[in-house]
């Protein structure tokens, strides 16, 4: 039974059928891909045994009990789909049980940091300097302003089109996990620092003729997330806020909690993140 033809079948049905995103499909590649080197004869021809001795292998090597369930959950829903299409007769994973883990309160900012945090982008693009500091200050400026105002996820923010800024409305629309779509507001800041951001855009013709409001030199031709992560984390200790405290995620959350802390409904704010699960909302 060749394993990698039916993961390479499986991946194209997540992604046809079920419209996953481009990082999960990674995401399940590299679980997957890793099973079927780990256990001989491949993942498809495994058997419950194969499968336990695998996770049991992976404990042993210090992965997280989150880690071993998430690649628990990707090889059940390989034998999932291969059951459904009748290239396995049985599911070996029915009887294997999903590792404990516990479920920690995600990381988030006071309403006080965060306040310091866009202080701090404000004051920054607000001075005079050499051009490449003013261009990457108003981009960071408006990147957090923007994040705040949305809750977007990281990779939602970074490709962004231009046209949102563009608009200049207090609302847009966002398509996220899924190809959903969802209606994000912007606050009066928010919009005033990509306007900001456009003048000195603008003023780049490499930028200038770019679909994405926060265009960048790289093969996706925005910026990316790990630059924009390396960037708020700088962000953060120039205003005295520990860089270990802070990532995009953690801003997110903060939009949510804070949201959540004034009084907002539960279940809008859900929709503002996107969350298919309430239950994701209320951790």
């Amino acid at each position: 039974m060749n394993s990698a033809a039916r993961i390479e079948a499986f991946l194209e049905m997540m992604s046809a059928e079920r419209g996953a995103a481009e990082n999960t499909l990674s995401s399940y590649r590299r679980d997957l891909e890793d099973a079927s080197e780990a256990i001989k004869g491949g993942l498809a021809g495994a058997g419950s045994a194969d499968i336990r001795a695998y996770l049991d292998d992976i404990a042993a090597r210090g992965f997280a009990p989150t880690s071993q369930a998430r690649k628990l959950s990707a090889i059940r829903q390989f034998f999932k789909f291969l059951y459904a299409e009748g290239l396995r007769g049985d599911d070996p994973t029915g009887t294997l049980d999903s590792p404990r883990k516990g479920r920690p309160l995600p990381k988030t900012m006071s309403e006080a940091e965060t306040g310091r945090l866009l202080d701090r982008a404000a004051q920054e693009a607000g001075e005079s300097g050499p051009d490449g500091d003013r261009l990457a200050a108003l981009r960071l400026h408006a990147l957090v302003e923007v994040l705040y105002a949305t809750g977007l996820r990281v990779s939602e923010l970074v490709g962004l089109p231009v046209t949102v800024a563009l608009r200049d409305d207090r609302f847009f629309m966002v398509r996220g996990k899924g190809d959903k779509e969802r209606m994000v507001p912007l606050s009066t800041k928010a919009r005033a620092a990509m306007r900001a951001w456009l003048a000195v855009r603008a003023e780049r013709p490499a930028f200038a003729e770019s679909p994405f409001l926060f265009p960048a030199s790289s093969d996706s031709g925005h910026v990316s997330r790990q630059v924009f992560a390396r960037d708020l984390k700088g962000l953060a200790a120039r205003s005295g806020i520990a860089s270990t405290k802070i990532s995009p995620h953690v801003l997110r959350h903060a939009f949510a909690s804070h949201l959540l802390q004034n009084g907002a409904d539960l279940r809008a704010v859900q929709q503002l993140l996107g969350h298919a699960d309430i239950s994701t909302t209320q951790i």
